[in-house]
């Protein structure tokens, strides 16, 4: 039936299964209830879903949680045990197990008022490749359970939680080298009764509130209470990892052997990293959240001391009606110290043959995949080789989607993927025996998946990497590399290690009592100081003036000519003369620097403002035979001076001029404090007058190498400006 709405707000609606759902929602506080329900997941159970990284047509904004759900769905194999954890759940437990009963694959077991106790049996007949997500698994349970529930009047309510990676082989029996330690869980999903919604673009928030009712059960008016189950550090000292260092790069080589001989064409082998816990898992989540901002940040409570902190880069899988899409991530390469740094490192992994080789493997296997459970003919690239960067690395992504077929769901979509090629490799299940036989304990939750799956039959999941999960106290941090035959062991190795800073950074900066990303405070230097800027009517005069408001200075921009009158009223500390089109004769810059020099001001020129204070004095002017428009230069410091000071030898620059200061005619008073290769004045300070200029950019985004702008106007705020003395 369609959606009811009764007074105040209240909402119901029916099922496929009969069950009548009763929703109530209430206004939250935008700015403080996530981080609420963060603080909560310390000691209860539940699970918080971030997306705080943006990407046009990819990823939005958006933040879901649930706290003390009522019931979980829980799986070891093949056998699978549902919790109640009060007497809602009782209620939710008793509609479930109903239903389970009329699943001919289902054994059920032991049942309590709290708990249900299943096996699922073992495929009676071979399934072809088109159907094989349809054998018998754990996923049927989930299917009979999103079947009960199941209506398109709500988006929010679903089963939300994560998925093991040993999941995979219900599909594809593989021969288990590894010993999986006693308790582990291949799945838990958390069915809730109230869900908060955080929408960014609106910047709302609110709690979705449900009863169920069916046959005469209800939740409505049970016991709710949950007792809580607080985070318990440990003195324990755990090993660094898994490997002793050079382990890695030796396992890269035994890779190689497996590529030259064909059994494989790339594999994602891992290790493992560890770290004990002196913090809680929120303040942990937190700190990651602050520094590696990810489409699929999350932070869930398993329950028995056991939390998933993450900040995932890859969507797993995303169904939304029949729409199906993923995002292989393969080709990464460290981020630079700056946004120029950085834009070099991406043209040397857009470069890189063997990073696209990476990606063109894995987007080959993604689209092969989607080929079983979609129409013929619409699984598309819709995005190639697209650059994702994140706190300490760049990667290449593709973007695939397809249409699945009408007796395809969500879940064969899943199943299709499990798992994905850029945590195993190719040919896949080649891949997944050579983990198996290679790695030096069982993944659990890494290579997995988590994210939520809807009672619509929508499906919204990322891939269980970036991931610190905490048990007993002790952090476990795995990271791998995608190795190909001409892998280099040793970088791959390295990269293993660095993707796993990230996590340990998160570890330890939170024990540090360190909550946000650091960033380098120059309020200091420029406060109290009045500076007057003179624009003669250049198209950056804003962003020069921005810069020096973000070290704590007063800044006041006028239009030249500046009368006598800007200079009584103003009484500035420093004179800042702009860069502009045409010469320092268009502007009358000799009348301005003539009324700052009556009044001993400090002058700071930038570009025209060069070249005006050196006709000023007396120099000439001379016209560049090639225009400097838009282009960096590396130039020479010859003397550090005022400008230069704590910024080394040499420097990149952003030019914008086609006229300079005529070093032959320069003035003997002035000092030429850098220059370009050719030989081009770069900068200049006077010996004795409270003078300098630069002839480029330092606001320009070609001057961000090393911060380099920044922290010359920090110096010329800092240094210059305390040198006049004002009549």
């Amino acid at each position: 039936m369609a959606t009811r709405v009764l007074e105040d707000g209240v909402e119901t609606y029916l099922t496929r299964g009969g069950v009548t759902v009763t929703r109530r929602r209430r206004e939250a506080d935008y700015a403080k209830a996530i981080d609420g329900c963060v603080e909560m997941l310390d000691s209860r159970r539940g699970a918080v879903f971030s997306s705080n990284y943006e990407y046009p047509g990819r990823y939005t904004r958006w933040d879901t949680a649930v706290v003390d759900p009522p019931l979980a769905i829980s799986s070891f194999g093949r056998s699978v045990w549902i919790e109640a954890y009060n007497g809602r759940g009782e209620v939710l437990l008793s509609l479930i197990a109903a239903r389970l009963a009329t699943v001919p694959e289902l054994v059920l077991g032991a049942r309590t008022a709290t708990r249900l106790d299943l096996s699922v049996t073992a495929p009676e007949r071979v399934f072809n490749e088109e159907e094989r997500s349809k054998m018998p698994t754990v996923f049927t349970v989930l299917r009979a359970v999103t079947d009960l529930f199941h209506s398109a009047e709500d988006s929010n309510l679903g089963l939300y939680g994560a998925f093991g990676y040993d999941l995979a082989f219900q599909f594809d029996a593989i021969d288990l080298k590894l010993e999986r330690p006693a308790g582990q869980r291949d799945m838990v999903l958390f069915l809730p009764d109230e869900i908060l919604v955080v929408d960014h673009y609106a910047a709302k928030a609110w709690f979705d509130r449900y009863d169920f009712t069916h046959d005469g059960l209800t939740t409505e008016n049970r016991q709710a209470a949950i007792a809580a189950d607080p985070f318990r550090a440990v003195d324990t000292v755990p090993p660094h990892g898994d490997h002793r260092p050079g382990e890695y790069a030796e396992l890269v080589v035994k890779a190689k052997e497996s590529f030259r001989r064909g059994d494989l064409f790339e594999v994602v082998p891992g290790q493992k990293f560890f770290e004990r816990c002196d913090s809680k898992p929120s303040e942990i989540s937190r700190r990651l959240k602050a520094i590696n901002p990810s489409p699929y940040s999350f932070f869930i409570n398993l329950g028995d001391q056991e939390y998933l902190v993450g900040a995932s880069p890859e969507m797993f899988v995303r169904v939304s009606g029949r729409r199906i899409e993923t995002c292989p991530i393969s080709g990464t390469i460290k981020r630079g110290d700056d946004p120029i740094a950085d834009s070099e490192q991406i043209l040397k992994l857009l470069n890189s043959k063997k990073d696209e080789s990476e990606l063109t493997m894995c987007s080959d296997v993604d689209r092969n995949d989607k080929s079983r459970v979609c129409e013929p003919g619409s699984v598309k690239v819709i995005g190639r080789r697209q650059i994702e960067m994140y706190s300490r690395l760049i990667h290449t992504v593709d973007h695939i989607e397809g249409r699945l077929r009408d007796d395809m769901d969500a879940f064969d979509g899943f199943l299709s993927h499990a798992w994905a090629v850029t945590v195993t490799g190719a040919p896949k299940l080649w891949a997944m025996r050579f983990i198996e036989a290679h790695e030096k304990s069982p993944r659990a939750w890494y290579g997995g998946a988590i994210g939520m799956v809807g009672f619509n039959g929508d499906m919204n999941t990322g891939l269980t990497l970036r991931t610190i999960r905490i048990k007993d106290g002790i952090a476990e941090v795995r990271a791998g590399a995608t190795l190909l035959y001409d892998s280099n062991p040793e970088e791959e190795e390295a990269e293993t290690e660095l993707k796993a800073s990230a996590m340990i950074a998160a570890i330890r900066d939170a024990k540090a009592g360190q909550s946000g990303a650091s960033k380098r405070d120059v309020a200091a230097v420029g406060a109290g100081v009045n500076i007057l800027l003179v624009d003669h009517e250049d198209s950056f005069v804003h962003t020069l003036a921005n810069y020096f408001r973000q070290t704590g200075a007063t800044v006041t921009t006028v239009r030249t000519p500046v009368p006598e009158e800007t200079f009584e009223r103003l009484r500035p500390d420093l004179v800042v003369l702009s860069p502009g089109p045409g010469s320092p004769k268009d502007f009358d810059c000799k009348a301005t620097i003539a009324k700052a020099r009556a009044r001993k001001l400090p002058i700071f020129g930038v570009c025209l403002g060069l070249q005006a204070l050196a006709e000023a004095y007396g120099g000439q002017l001379r016209q560049l035979a090639v225009p400097m428009h838009g282009k960096p230069s590396r130039i020479r410091v010859l003397e550090p001076g005022i400008v230069f000071s704590g910024l080394g030898r040499e420097v990149t620059v952003g030019r914008y001029h086609s006229i300079f200061a005529d070093p032959a005619t320069l003035p003997r008073d002035f000092i030429i404090t850098a220059e370009s290769e050719d030989g081009t004045i770069m900068g200049i300070e006077h010996a004795s007058e409270p003078v300098a200029a630069v002839q480029f950019h330092p606001e320009s985004i070609m001057t961000l190498g090393q911060d380099a702008g920044m922290r010359m106007i920090e110096n010329v705020v800092a240094r210059l400006s305390k040198k006049g003395s004002a009549a």
